[in-house]
């Protein structure tokens, strides 16, 4: 790290999302005394009534590139909603070439991604057996060194409802951040910080959690042991599950099924590529406006289809992926203008964008969340034969809501586990 002159760095993304915030409000509260939120009184903001593909569009193009950039050669898992939202919140306290950066990888203006994030969010649901939970929050270092612009708070307030919380950003603040990530994840991220430096003076944080049952859940005479084909060669023993679906994918030789989960527009996609196109190289290909077109146009006919439960887990720290992307100078100590946020002694920037993700697929549903730290250190089918689609080998999915086309987890299965 650069030391050639005094700067303060911010946390910030979980998915749950985790964001570094500011101090500055006038009465200290800890974590378990509540949140600063009776100092502010949240404003009325108006919000639109629908998704358009305008609106949404470029959200799926942020998602899916940010997804592409984190392929490796193992499973891999990331919410792109959680991410954005981190980001979302942190953008509202940049200026200059940093916001105009940001908003280029975005693919909107803030005010746009504001409007999204909060017309999205006002339409989660909770149902008996659909459950999306996203929760925000902003925690800063207590004292004199970082006093935060009111402007900030209240928009960070009024767009994404977030809680506010100053603590000593010693070793208790660190229970605190993740005990409160554990619980708005439903404990699927248990831990997203080990330590806090002492240049930290801020964390953003979003935490989004789904736990959802099929619509239709697999039965126990539909459970059995087979044989899945490793990204690596191997065999592994998998228990797969086998159904009979109504919403076929099909893109040339690519083929896959989209399985509702029950109570609401959310459902489970999985794309299979031809055998000898690696699943690498179909992605390589695939753009997010193919995507959207064959997520849109399923062909509505028998699929018979088979799909290992699995369990994913994945973590990773997301600031070079981000520059990769465009988004450089909100990383960079000396060019980063984020005096939005607050003032402090030295300038302010990201310094690390912490991202973690774990996903469950069994016979009942998907339960699922997320993580994101940032630091600022219809087609009806004729009479055709069914179809089949078995996951046998490695795959892609994604989890999307059917109404905006947003993406709450994708992934990729490599490895059953």
């Amino acid at each position: 790290m650069k030391k050639n002159r005094m700067t303060q760095s911010l946390g910030l993304l979980l998915s749950i999302c985790l964001l570094l915030s500011f101090a500055g409000c006038r009465k200290a509260v800890s974590a378990e005394d509540g949140n600063l939120l009776d100092d502010l009184k949240k404003e009325t903001v108006e919000k639109s009534s629908s998704f358009t593909k305008e609106s949404t569009m470029p959200a799926l193009n942020f998602s899916f590139n940010l997804f592409t950039r984190n392929l490796l050669n193992e499973n891999t898992l990331i919410s792109p909603l959680s991410v954005l939202t981190s980001l979302g919140m942190t953008a509202n306290g940049a200026k200059g070439d940093t916001i105009s950066q940001m908003e280029e990888v975005f693919g909107m203006d803030r005010e746009s991604l504001n409007q999204l994030l909060y017309l999205y969010t006002s339409k989660l649901p909770q149902k008996d057996k659909l459950k999306v939970h996203m929760a925000n929050s902003i925690w800063f270092r207590d004292g004199d060194r970082f006093q935060i612009r009111p402007e900030f708070l209240q928009t960070t307030v009024n767009y994404y409802d977030a809680g506010i919380y100053r603590s000593p950003f010693d070793d208790s603040t660190v229970k605190d951040i993740n005990s409160w990530v554990r619980e708005r994840t439903d404990g699927q991220i248990p831990e997203i910080l080990n330590q806090i430096s002492s240049d930290t003076v801020m964390y953003l944080i979003n935490a989004l959690s789904f736990d959802a049952e099929w619509e239709t859940i697999y039965k126990e005479n539909q459970l059995r042991q087979e044989s899945f084909h490793a990204d690596d060669g191997t065999l592994q023993n998998a228990d797969m599950m086998y159904s009979q679906e109504q919403l076929y994918l099909e893109d040339g030789d690519t083929k896959g099924f989209i399985k509702k989960y029950a109570d609401g527009n959310y459902a489970f996609a999985a794309i299979l590529p031809p055998e000898d196109l690696h699943l690498s190289a179909y992605l390589s290909d695939l753009t997010p406006d193919k995507l959207r077109e064959i997520l849109e146009n399923p062909i509505e006919t028998s699929v018979q289809t088979m799909m290992p439960k699995f369990t994913t887990e994945y973590s990773v720290e997301m600031s070079e992926i981000l520059k990769s992307m465009g988004m450089e100078h909100a990383f960079d100590e000396d060019l980063a203008d984020l005096s939005g946020l607050g003032s402090a002694g030295g300038n302010l920037y990201i310094n690390r964008v912490l991202h973690k993700a774990k996903i469950e697929v069994h016979e009942r549903g998907t339960k699922a969340g997320a993580a994101t730290a940032v630091e600022i250190n219809e087609k009806s089918a004729a009479i055709d034969p069914p179809k089949t689609v078995f996951l046998d080998r490695p795959f892609f999915y994604i989890v999307f809501d059917t109404e905006s086309y947003l993406p709450l987890f994708m992934g990729t299965t490599l490895y059953v586990k």
